[in-house]
């Protein structure tokens, strides 16, 4: 039976292969990009670098099948991000002055980790991203994530937690709202903003 467990540094590999196997709108996206390390290197490589204590893996007795990672503190994580973790994954990615591709879009925004702060979610300051192999998905595994995550906020007095997520994403939003995240007024093409507090009865 899987069970949720925290990060340790052996689930890497691991969380790197859900993160690129989910990144096409919950389908594969291996072979999309000119490095299949270019997704997590952007949506999860930097969380396990620099709030591993926030990361959590659904384990299924042999490997990671799942995850959920975050910040604590977003406007902290990308200046950390920029200070820290873009020096050694920057070089394997050069930046294009006028971004086009989905590529390039995707090197812009590794490039650029601020985008991620967003002046009107202040009141919501982490904010988490996850994922679950399909096969794994409708167990109710990515409801214990996020509820394991929101108690690690809550432990860190933590109070809201926010994420974004495509607005095409329709089987996402449902989730979300399963949940009881709520659908925050912040604009961004193609981004839909929830949140949720972080002491939340999930």
């Amino acid at each position: 039976m899987a069970f949720v467990r925290p990060y340790e540094d052996f689930d890497r590999a691991d969380v790197y292969d859900v993160c690129v196997r989910t990144a096409d709108g919950g389908g594969d996206a291996r072979g999309q990009y000119s490095d299949d390390r270019l997704m997590p290197d952007v949506y999860a490589g930097p969380y396990l670098y620099l709030e591993p204590e926030l990361a959590f893996v659904l384990d299924d007795g042999n490997r990671a099948v799942g995850y959920v990672l975050g910040t604590a503190d977003t406007r902290r994580w990308a200046d950390q991000n920029r200070r820290r973790w873009l020096p050694i994954v920057a070089p394997r990615y050069p930046r294009s002055d006028v971004p086009g591709t989905r590529h390039e879009r995707l090197v812009n925004t590794l490039h650029h980790p601020e985008q991620a702060v967003h002046d009107g979610l202040a009141a919501y300051p982490a904010h988490l991203h996850i994922d679950l192999l399909p096969e794994h998905q409708g167990y109710g595994h990515g409801r214990a994530l996020v509820r394991t995550f929101l108690g690690a906020l809550a432990d860190r007095g933590v109070p809201a937690v926010h994420l974004g997520m495509a607005s095409s994403n329709v089987r996402a939003r449902g989730f979300y709202d399963r949940l009881g995240f709520h659908e925050l007024s912040v604009s961004e093409p193609g981004v839909t903003f929830f949140g949720i507090t972080s002491d939340a009865v999930l």
